[in-house]
């Protein structure tokens, strides 16, 4: 009958637990490819450098706002972005104590969009939560700076 191959059942599920664990998030943010696109640089470490910067830039834009307007709503798509394009590092790169500080960086940005997300349509904690942000992007591109 049409039954699926088991093997293929076991592939299937095995690439989306694989997918979730990774922290790629593509398939439910669409619009962070496009970011990652455009972030794109010479290498992995770069276009992460690159969405740091674009983060920065569209957090700023955000101040002010208020609930998931068009900056709020691309700095989310940002994030997601930032977040998959860990998976970008050479295996070299990703053993360095530079890039264990950059993952710690990544949780806290984590934290920090988590209750950003929770005050987005109140001021001025959505504002605050915007400034810190900022402020550990500028942390994350000073330490991806150092990983050679």
């Amino acid at each position: 009958g049409g039954d699926v191959p088991r093997e293929v059942f076991l592939f299937l599920a095995m690439a989306l637990i694989l997918t979730s664990l990774s922290g790629c998030s593509c398939l439910f943010y669409p619009r962070a490819g496009e970011y990652a696109t455009q972030a794109k640089g010479a290498n992995g470490l770069e276009t992460m450098t690159n969405l740091t910067s674009m983060m920065e830039s569209t957090a700023s834009k955000a101040k002010g706002g208020k609930g998931v307007d068009t900056a709020f709503d691309d700095l989310h798509n940002q994030f997601h972005a930032l977040s998959d394009s860990f998976c970008g590092v050479t295996d070299a790169q990703s053993k360095t104590p530079a890039y264990a500080l950059a993952v710690t960086h990544k949780k806290e940005l984590g934290a920090i969009f988590g209750r950003l997300w929770k005050f987005k349509g109140d001021q001025p904690q959505r504002d605050l939560h915007l400034d810190l942000l900022s402020t550990e992007l500028k942390e994350l591109r000073e330490t991806l700076q150092t990983i050679k």
